[in-house]
């Protein structure tokens, strides 16, 4: 019922603007004529390769960042706090203007790292207090009774409280990917040709405003439905 007011209210509005439709035009953006991928898959695909790297960054950076939150190291947790603080608290344009324009000069850092180190850095700080309740959320008694058969504290994060973490912050990590998915539009103000910048400039060649951003829209659509399925699959496992 939604989709279909939607759809309504999409098509309602572009007939009183006089908009003439030409979704004819845009398969030719999807497959190039010899069967290749075209520019808006190609896009796709730099849009997965940018999101599972940042999300691989984000992983480690959130379970670093939680693990140094509930130590007992003063300075450690003052970092943490401090990363936390700084990135949630500034807004993810400016971090990737920050790192690519600042940092990336100075350690040589081309378009692809900046905009990778930016989401992990992002969604890493989000990332990390789900783990860190994840942990949390764990029973004391599990900690006593590992720690009371002789096992280390590293032992017992690996093999004990981390496995059933896990299944508490699967789900909410899920949404911190999907997050990271559509966040990863943003790079393109830094010239990377993902999905974003490629439906930008197909809609400064053609016009096909609607079109090619609905397109756009669904391909996000998709491996954002798809991750939900992933998680879901793995939750059952």
């Amino acid at each position: 019922m939604t989709m279909a007011v939607l759809a309504w209210a999409v098509l309602r509005g572009a007939e009183n603007m006089g908009y003439n439709w030409q979704w004819f035009r845009i398969p030719r953006y999807l497959l190039a004529p010899d069967g290749g991928p075209g520019p808006l898959l190609q896009g796709a695909g730099m849009t997965l390769l940018i999101s599972a790297m940042g999300f691989v960054g984000a992983s480690i950076l959130a379970l670093a960042t939680a693990l140094l939150r509930l130590s007992r190291s003063t300075v450690g947790r003052a970092l943490a706090r401090t990363y936390l603080e700084v990135i949630r608290n500034t807004p993810l344009l400016v971090q990737i203007f920050f790192i690519y324009f600042v940092l990336g000069p100075l350690f040589d850092l081309n378009r692809l790292a900046a905009a990778v180190l930016a989401l992990a850095l992002f969604e890493g700080a989000y990332a990390s207090e789900v783990i860190r309740a994840g942990i949390l959320a764990i029973p004391k008694g599990q900690w006593e009774g590992a720690l009371s058969l002789g096992m280390r504290t590293v032992d017992v994060y690996l093999h004990v409280i981390l496995p059933q973490a896990l299944r508490h912050v699967l789900p909410p990590l899920t949404s911190q990917g999907v997050s990271l998915i559509k966040d990863s539009a943003l790079v393109s103000t830094i010239a990377i040709f993902d999905l974003t910048m490629h439906g930008q400039a197909i809609v400064a060649e053609t016009f096909l405003s609607f079109e090619v951003w609905f397109t756009v829209a669904a391909i996000y659509l998709v491996f954002t439905l798809l991750l939900s399925s992933l998680a879901r699959t793995m939750e059952r496992v």
